[in-house]
């Protein structure tokens, strides 16, 4: 007698199985995400913040351009260290270090910063204190974002720069030193700014120069203090109550901070394009 075969039993996926064919199937897409795909540049990374720019920094990098009411603003200074070198602090507005993000999608107000020593880009920074090696004359601080795009306003890079003085020299504006006299005879565009306190008048705004422009700041103060203009190593001396006057040509290119020594209140920023 000839008995029927045995049925073959085919066992049922189980829970793991069948998430792991999903997540297979899923695979086989495109996954979302903040980083740029393999195959293209940091500067075709996702992200909204600001317009892309034709234009690149001094570095290679295309600028990123935001209204100035919405860009970041940075600050920084520089202590000298007693085993050499500098401790800087940034001190930065509308925006914040992510580290975690680097190489994402370019969001206003995140990112990291680029130092530029001398001119030449040598380290970023992820945070708002950073160690510079002795030997160095100037430092650029470069915010940039996570896709590695410069952050900018007017087609002008959102920087900073200060000078670095020898741990063991003297100050910048030592008493026995004549007073440096500003121009005298100022062309071109005149600011006028009163310092009275910790108040500055007018409110301290964006001033935009073009390359080669003269400009003149007649700066009255209610105290002693030196006015001093960042990346141009630039300075006066202020006298209570008696308008000091500096005169400069823009002939260099960026975002120049225009502050007070004594009282570090900024004046107002220069965007020379």
């Amino acid at each position: 007698m000839n008995r029927p075969a045995p049925r073959r039993r085919t066992a049922p996926l189980t829970a793991a199985a069948l998430a792991a064919v999903l997540l297979l199937a899923a695979g086989c897409g495109d996954r979302p995400t903040t980083h740029h795909k393999p195959g293209t540049g940091h500067e075709q990374g996702t992200g909204s913040g600001g317009t892309l720019l034709t234009a690149r920094d001094d570095s290679g990098h295309r600028l990123r351009d935001l209204p100035a009411a919405d860009a970041p603003t940075v600050r920084a200074e520089a202590r000298p260290d007693t085993e050499g070198g500098w401790n800087v602090h940034l001190t930065v507005e509308r925006f914040r270090f992510t580290p975690e993000s680097t190489g994402g999608g370019a969001l206003a107000g995140r990112g990291h910063a680029r130092l530029l020593v001398d001119g030449r880009e040598t380290a970023r920074a992820y945070g708002p204190w950073f160690h510079v090696p002795p030997g160095a004359r100037t430092l650029t601080v470069r915010l940039y974002a996570d896709d590695h795009t410069a952050w900018s306003v007017a087609g002008a890079p959102v920087e900073t720069t200060v000078p670095l003085a020898s741990a063991s020299s003297a100050p910048s504006t030592p008493a026995s030193a004549p007073a440096r006299t500003p121009d005298p005879t100022p062309t071109g565009r005149t600011l006028d700014i009163r310092v009275t306190g910790s108040t500055v008048t007018p409110a301290p705004s964006r001033v935009e120069l073009k390359k080669g422009e003269r400009i003149t700041l007649r700066v009255t103060s209610d105290r002693p203090d030196t006015v001093h203009v960042h990346g141009y190593d630039r300075e006066a001396t202020l006298t209570p109550g008696t308008p000091a006057a500096l005169t400069l040509t823009a002939d260099r290119t960026g975002l120049f901070e225009v502050e007070t020594h004594e009282s570090g209140l900024v004046l107002t920023q220069l965007v020379v394009r």
